[in-house]
């Protein structure tokens, strides 16, 4: 795309870059009739030039005034969900190369296959993965097919993932997850959105198995790398025979082998008070930070320092050590989300992940905000992110409730790069999945935004990667305002089509799409 850039700047330039061409003088949007182009090949891929309206010119859509479930979030100035088309949960994160990658359970697996009655999540077999470099546009980087890579799952739930450099000096990415209620699994893989492998071809940990004979329910994995390289593993659920619903005594750590496949230790309690499930590891300024769901039993008995009252129904609480394996060195500190219900989000289980980026400290969890603007109540779930502040000194999270406003843009998009076409902030389009990568499916009326993009003082030209039939109309900052852009086009194979813009200043953009067709990638020039 970056030598289209430089073919598509020839041409509006009039250039000789590319002889025996010239832009062509196609139809206007929404119109039936044949398009008159040139069509020229730029890597194997045909460029056709479209209709160029310019800065200024007034285009009647022939779309009129556009309605989707996505657009709650422009309406009302939020930036939660991260996602708008796409169900999931049970958040986790990895940083790499400027960019956050987040995963989570795809509750969307189960939508498609039962959303007529509850969640009951026995269907997910597989995570979703998407990222960001603003912490406002996220890129759908695609699924991780669970049940492909390990066959041997019973569900996967959960995942947790962790990096290091290995002695190849290649980063090295283990992403451990719930084998449903049974045990924990791990896989591995070079590049944090895959492919993936299994490389024990088993659970790394099961229920029964020797020292796990009272925990029930060994899932919801937590990891840390601390400042020596040891990896650390906890995880838990259930009661253990003898425990209480005050101190349910299901809840373990273990060190990991130098491998990150073995364990290095035996299994220790980590004595959470009310522990339901949702255990994550952290590790900041030398002390191991153990944060848990707890339950959702009625607070009848409390034994802890009088300045932490016990935390309320279904909250998140953490506990912190600088011995892991000890149980009597953990210390509980008190509890610093509260269920989204409890701020008329409604009430579901709840599951967080701290992940400090670009120098602030985020809190992602996940809602049932997005099923209920669509009008679901069966209990499919979205991730949410919000800042939170950390005392790293004393290794103190700051209370943070969950709200549906989410964070601030770090940083704008620049639009005179490739950006794949499932970048957005909000969009209603489905995805299509396959080994060569995601693209935006575009059936109908649908709408991709992207906000906070720096258009400079002029844009020449907006080009798409498209294959079918269909229009992209081009709109800024109000989805039903005036189209400045628009491109139509009819091809079965992939083409890259233009059109002249002369864009400028700091706008959301609006992808306003109507056709059969899929949209791969786009960009300014």
């Amino acid at each position: 795309m970056k030598k289209l850039a430089m073919m598509l700047m020839a041409v509006i330039t009039g250039a000789s870059m590319l002889s025996s061409c010239s832009t062509g003088t196609g139809s206007q949007s929404g119109s039936d009739s044949a398009q008159s182009e040139d069509v020229f090949t730029v890597d194997s891929i045909s460029l056709k030039a479209a209709s160029a309206p310019v800065d200024g010119t007034d285009m009647t859509s022939a779309l009129g005034e556009i309605s989707s479930s996505a657009l709650f979030k422009a309406e009302n100035g939020e930036n939660n969900p991260l996602l708008t088309n796409v169900f999931c949960a049970d958040p986790t994160s990895v940083e790499y190369e400027g960019r956050l990658y987040v995963y989570g359970t795809r509750d969307h697996q189960q939508y498609l296959e039962k959303g007529d009655s509850d969640n009951t999540y026995e269907r997910i077999k597989s995570f979703v993965i998407m990222s960001t470099d603003d912490m406002t546009n996220w890129r759908y980087e695609g699924e991780i097919n669970t049940v492909e890579i390990a066959p041997w799952i019973i569900a996967s739930w959960a995942p947790y993932i962790t990096s290091r450099v290995e002695e190849d000096g290649k980063t090295h990415f283990y992403l451990y997850f719930s084998n449903s209620g049974a045990g924990v699994g791990v896989l591995t893989a070079t590049h944090p959105a895959g492919p993936w492998t299994d490389p024990l071809g088993k659970p790394l940990i099961s229920a029964g198995m020797e020292g796990l004979e009272d925990c029930p329910n060994p899932f919801d994995p937590g990891v840390v790398i601390d400042d020596d390289g040891t990896g650390w593993l906890s995880f838990g659920g259930g009661t253990a025979k003898g425990g209480s619903k005050y101190m349910p005594g299901s809840t373990r750590i273990v060190q990991l082998g130098g491998d990150m496949l073995s364990l290095g230790s035996d299994f220790a309690v980590i004595p959470a008070p009310y522990f339901f499930e949702a255990s994550e590891l952290n590790y900041i300024n030398g002390t191991y930070i153990y944060t848990y769901n707890n339950s959702w039993e009625t607070r009848l008995e409390w034994d802890r320092d009088q300045l932490l009252s016990a935390p309320p129904a279904c909250s998140m609480s953490y506990m912190t050590t600088n011995t892991p394996l000890d149980p009597e060195s953990w210390e509980y500190r008190g509890y610093y989300l509260r269920n989204p219900g409890e701020l008329n989000m409604f009430y579901s289980n709840n599951h967080t992940h701290l992940h400090r980026f670009n120098g602030t400290y985020y809190l992602l969890y996940h809602t049932l905000v997005l099923q209920s603007e669509l009008g679901i109540t069966k209990g499919f779930r979205s991730i949410g992110v919000n800042e939170v502040l950390v005392n790293e000194e004393k290794t103190m999270i700051n209370f943070c409730d969950a709200d549906r406003k989410g964070v601030a843009q770090i940083k704008y998009l620049d639009p005179y790069t490739v950006h794949q076409a499932e970048t957005a902030f909000l969009t209603d389009t489905e995805y299509k999945v396959n080994e060569s990568g995601v693209t935006a499916v575009c059936c109908g009326k649908k709408v991709i935004a992207v906000r906070g993009v720096d258009l400079g003082t002029a844009s020449k030209a907006f080009a798409a990667k498209v294959s079918g039939k269909g229009t992209i109309e081009l709109r800024l900052d109000d989805v039903n305002s005036p189209a400045v852009a628009a491109i139509s086009f009819d091809s079965t194979e992939p083409v890259v089509v233009y059109t002249e813009t002369g864009l400028s200043g700091v706008h959301d953009l609006y992808f306003v799409t109507d056709g059969e067709f899929e949209f791969d990638e786009w960009e300014f020039v």
